[in-house]
């Protein structure tokens, strides 16, 4: 429990109506939620606007309010405070209520495009094995050293955020890699954390449906530079153009990486091939499982992080030799008849051309490619022709399918696709709107050194449909596909 004066610590106060010595057990934002000895905080949403539920939330037993404005009528023995912005006041109380947990951890935020997931992902995986006891806080899975907590957000709410942090100190974890996305920062789901340092990793078009312009979505990114602290270390990718704008306002130290020209930390890749990288890493060699130019970039983020937080250089290079692909993350199947599979995350322009690249470097005209892939409805729509385009323009046949739907009809977001796709082209692509359908053409189509694409969805396990979440695993479909499993034995 908590008094209200010491959790509102650093909040940007207005004015206040009632006690500030009120004794709370919780912060809540969500009226659902609420119940006696909770404060409410008040957040304009893009959906629903707390304020509405300021009396609801008192009528179940709420005596404490966090608003942007002060209602008309105010309630005896209830405490008001007004104050400058309710999602960055949420941060800041849930760090206070938690007894800021980040400052008890090296806690390292990684942000781009592209890459967060397998970044963040390793980086826990290199620690833990090196010993320590760490914490991860990604799309895929959040982990308090080996306990796992499922991920619903790229990065959690603030409360939510602030609690796990908490547990993993308690825990004793000393590191924790963290995914920071562009809402999070606009949301300032991350206020009041200290973070021992910053990680980009890359920087092309994506969420536009919610930053609306890509300046917008770059400034989100470059915030987080902005905020981080003199003590802690900023690593960017300067072969990426944006890479140098990050760190044009931060406070902290500022270290290279690059594949293309030289920096601090810098990686060349001698061979690619399906079964891994060689690359030499200022000046040492090293032979890693993970596959792809992209990768290469990973790889080198996780051994300069790794450096920067103490990690010796042949610690370094022995650990990111023995790590292996993150969950649907270039994923590979290889049928009994010899056919490749590779299920992989990318649903971006440039991550899925990525990886269609990396395919075709290393089968050097050997076998067809085929794609299926699709774009996600309710999302930034100018990219769903680009796919297409990107698609169809590198791969010997393309299967457009459905994505996540979520509100969207199917057939309207495939229509969209289809003009991105160019005369030449398009005998070369198929529409099959049922996703299981077009990965079982695409395995009836695939010869023995043919490789199969299936973009998109990487490692979720569902496909929402008209805001429904039906099972659906891309790679449980693969495997069924190839006669390596059943769905009964799955």
């Amino acid at each position: 429990m908590k008094i209200l004066r010491e959790i509102l610590y650093k909040c940007r106060i207005r004015r206040v109506t009632g006690s500030l010595e009120v004794v709370v057990d919780g912060i809540i934002f969500d009226s659902r939620k609420a119940a006696s000895g909770k404060v409410f905080v008040a957040i304009t949403g893009t959906l629903t606007d707390g304020h509405k539920f300021i009396n609801e939330v008192i009528e179940a037993g709420v005596s404490a309010v966090i608003c942007e404005q002060m209602p008309e009528n105010t309630r005896e023995n209830v405490t008001y405070v007004e104050i400058e912005n309710s999602a960055e006041a949420l941060a800041l109380m849930a760090s206070n209520f938690y007894n800021n947990p980040s400052s008890q951890l090296y806690l390292t935020g990684i942000t781009g495009t592209n890459g967060k997931t397998t970044t963040a992902t390793l980086l826990y995986q290199l620690f833990i094995d090196l010993g320590y006891k760490t914490g991860l806080i990604s799309t895929v899975r959040n982990m308090i050293h080996n306990r796992e907590i499922q991920a619903t957000h790229t990065t959690p709410d603030a409360v939510a955020l602030n609690s796990m942090l908490r547990d993993m100190a308690d825990e004793g974890c000393e590191y924790c890699f963290m995914e920071v996305s562009s809402h999070a920062v606009v949301q300032h789901r991350i206020t009041g954390l200290k973070f021992a340092g910053g990680v980009f990793t890359n920087l092309t078009h994506d969420h536009l449906d919610f930053h609306k312009t890509f300046d917008a979505y770059l400034k989100a990114k470059k915030a987080f530079f902005d905020k981080l602290p003199s003590e802690s270390f900023a690593l960017v990718n300067t072969d990426d153009r944006n890479g140098m704008v990050m760190v044009q306002n931060t406070q902290a130290r500022v270290k290279t990486t690059a594949v293309k020209r030289q920096a601090d930390y810098h990686c060349k890749i001698l061979e690619n091939h399906f079964d891994g990288l060689q690359l030499n890493i200022n000046g040492h060699e090293v032979w890693c499982r993970l596959v792809g130019n992209f990768n290469a970039y990973n790889l080198l983020n996780i051994y300069a992080t790794a450096n920067l937080l103490g990690v010796s250089e042949e610690e370094c290079l022995t650990g990111i030799s023995k790590l292996k692909a993150v969950d649907g993350r270039f994923e590979y199947i290889k049928s009994p008849a010899g056919t490749v599979g590779i299920v992989d995350y990318a649903h971006t322009p440039d991550a899925l051309l990525n990886v269609i690249s990396t395919i075709n470097a290393i089968r050097e005209g050997k076998g067809r490619l085929i794609t299926v892939t699709g774009a996600g409805g309710d999302r930034d729509r100018s990219k769903r022709p680009v796919m297409a385009s990107i698609a169809t323009e590198n791969s010997d046949l393309t299967i457009l399918t459905s994505d996540n739907p979520r509100t969207e009809n199917p057939e309207e977001i495939l229509n969209e696709m289809r003009t991105g796709v160019s005369p030449e082209r398009k005998r070369h692509c198929l529409v099959i709107s049922n996703r299981r359908e077009a990965i079982r053409t695409a395995c009836t189509l695939a010869a023995k050194e043919d490789i199969i694409l299936i973009a998109g969805k990487g490692h979720e396990t569902y496909q929402e449909i008209m805001g429904v979440k039906h099972h659906f695993d891309d790679r449980e479909e693969l495997r069924e596909c190839f006669g390596l499993t059943s769905k009964k034995e799955e």
